[in-house]
């Protein structure tokens, strides 16, 4: 699911000035769409505010923690900060979903009893919302296989643009229809929409946060591609999980041959780690044990 990620300070500075942008164009459009839907009394435009809202919140953390990965590690944070990309993407994922219950909550108070509201002017502030909303959305879709809080970041801005295209025809079918409750209706469609595309982030960042084997990598192939070394007998007490959304590890038993000597265990050592790099797995710890070895170490 995730490619490694390089981090060459040019992509570091480009990926930091999408989340600057993107932050900067939805507070200013959330402060439009927010009043607007009060003054016109729009669920649906206040709606989409509060989603986007949590997504520039979710934009801020997710910036927040890009940045604390690139602290070094020390004796008391070995790892440094990088799991902070992990629980923010289950933050938002949480996030999500409470606003999404908010939403409906209010969509079916609004659709037992419908208020009057500027189909012209929704339809206006909607199409606003899609520029830029799909601008935002164009300015992760480069990177956003590369990590999980990127994949969000696009999830989120791409489906806002789909839920301003609804907006739009909301306002413009109350144009000429003057159908008020079809503003509840469509508020209950963008919760929907949120939900569906929150469903996957929110099951990968909890996996990940357990440190369940991440998406995409297999214990199994894993064995399998480690057991075809020749000078392996066998391979246990196998553990793969993520120190970030964009950086996995492994740590394994090997046992091998009693004839192999110094030089040919560093070989050795050397081919799994760049076999395994190949299976996105940056982050290796192996234990050689020989033939007659009894592994005392109960299987966790």
């Amino acid at each position: 699911m995730r490619e490694q990620a390089h981090n060459h300070p040019t992509e570091i500075r480009n990926i930091n000035r999408a989340f600057l942008i993107g932050i900067a164009l939805n507070v200013g459009f959330i402060l439009v769409e927010a009043g607007s839907g009060f003054y016109f009394n729009s669920l649906a435009l206040l709606s989409d505010a509060g989603h986007n809202l949590t997504d520039v919140v979710s934009l801020l953390l997710a910036l927040l923690a890009f940045r604390l990965t690139k602290i070094k590690p020390d004796s008391k944070f070995t790892y440094g900060y990088r799991k902070t990309t992990v629980l923010v993407s289950l933050l938002n994922s949480i996030f999500l979903l409470v606003t999404v219950g908010g939403i409906i909550w209010e969509s079916i108070e609004r659709f037992q009893s419908p208020k009057s509201t500027s189909g012209e002017s929704i339809a206006i502030v909607a199409g606003i919302g899609i520029l830029i909303n799909g601008f935002t959305a164009w300015l992760f879709i480069k990177d956003k296989d590369k990590d999980l809080n990127l994949k969000g970041a696009y999830l989120h801005m791409a489906a806002d643009t789909l839920v301003s295209v609804g907006v739009l025809f909301t306002g413009v079918l109350i144009t000429y229809t003057n159908w008020l409750w079809l503003d509840a209706v469509v508020s209950i469609a963008i919760a929907i929409i949120i939900l569906f595309s929150t469903t996957e982030l929110l099951k990968d960042s909890f996996h990940l946060s357990i440190d369940a084997v991440p998406e995409g990598i297999s214990i199994q192939e894993i064995q399998n591609e480690i057991e075809k070394t020749k000078e392996i007998l066998e391979v246990h007490h196998i553990h793969i999980w993520a120190i970030s959304t964009t950086v996995n590890a492994l740590t394994a038993h090997i046992k091998i041959s009693n004839e192999l000597d110094k030089k040919q265990m560093i070989a050795l050592k050397k081919n799994l780690k760049d076999k395994l790099f190949h299976h996105n797995i940056q982050h290796v710890t192996l234990e050689f044990e020989f033939e007659e070895e009894v592994c005392s170490n109960e299987q966790i």
